[in-house]
């Protein structure tokens, strides 16, 4: 018999500061390690205030993890210590390893309206990969298909596959599910999950409901609910439709020793790290 996954806990995002004066959402991170093994962090940098967001990420490091970038809305410069450069607009997805290292920066641009959303996700990297050569997967919003159920519930497949869509994200060690899905009003959307994976989702419109034991639970915008194990999870859309980011992969169960940028699995590693970068030995 199946069993539907149940609230471990729900986060509400706060506010932090980032990069050169960045302010945006963070929906967990450092201080929820090991909960959400193998992601580390989700930030939430949506804003139609120029002043949140322009100074962006100037030059930082990167080693042991790897960053996933989503926008939504906007324009995000980028480029590296590998000579890589590029732009992420609307609907694009970067996926980057950094592995055994990188230094790289990422700039907003302003836009007409000067809004920008769009959301980043850290996720570890086992010890035996976490020295691998560095690598992108840029991926351009017309590579992300989108199932559309019979029910009407529409999901842009970034990893993961949904019928017969395969997402364009593929050959990462978590085996990862990144989902953007809309429920429509009085809609309910049953997903099946993989045993033993952590599981959550990040509501980014409207309202949703999870119903347990006759209970019924109500989460938002800005909300994260991270579900217990189980075989599927079962939410519905209150009434109006809602829009949440699915996120799930395979856990590690490794130590984690994380100083900023930098997650490796012993103070020592991190100190090496550290010392390269000072000697400029990093790359």
């Amino acid at each position: 018999m199946e069993n539907a996954r149940k609230i471990k806990q729900i986060f509400k995002s706060k506010p932090v500061t980032e990069g050169a004066g960045v302010r945006l959402k963070r929906a967990f991170g450092y201080h929820e390690v090991p909960l959400f093994d193998p992601f580390l962090l989700l930030d939430d940098f949506r804003s139609d205030n120029l002043a949140d967001y322009i100074n962006g990420f100037p030059w930082h490091p990167h080693r042991g993890i790897e960053t996933i970038t989503y926008i939504l809305e906007g324009a995000v410069e980028h480029q590296d210590s590998l000579e890589n450069k590029g732009i992420l607009e609307k609907g694009d997805v970067q996926w980057m390893t950094a592995g055994s290292g990188i230094i790289h920066q990422e700039m907003p641009q302003k836009s007409s309206d000067n809004k920008m959303e769009g959301f980043q996700l850290w996720a570890n990297l086992p010890a035996k990969y976490k020295m691998i050569n560095p690598r992108y997967q840029d991926i351009k919003s017309n590579q992300i298909k989108t199932a559309t159920l019979e029910n009407h519930v529409k999901i842009k497949v970034i990893s993961g596959k949904i019928g017969d869509i395969q997402g364009p994200v593929t050959d990462i060690v978590i085996d990862p599910e990144y989902l953007d899905i809309i429920v429509p009003a009085n809609t309910s959307y049953m997903h099946p999950a993989k045993k033993g994976y952590t599981l959550f989702i990040y509501i980014i419109g409207g309202r949703g409901i999870v119903k347990e034991n006759g209970k019924e639970t109500h989460f938002e915008n800005e909300d994260l609910i991270l579900f217990d194990d189980g075989d599927f999870i079962e939410v519905s859309a209150a009434d109006a439709s809602f829009r949440f980011l699915l996120v799930s992969g395979k856990p590690i169960n490794e130590p984690v020793a994380w100083r900023g940028p930098i997650v490796m699995n012993t103070k020592e590693e991190l100190d090496t790290a550290f010392q390269q970068l000072s000697e400029g030995t990093f790359i």
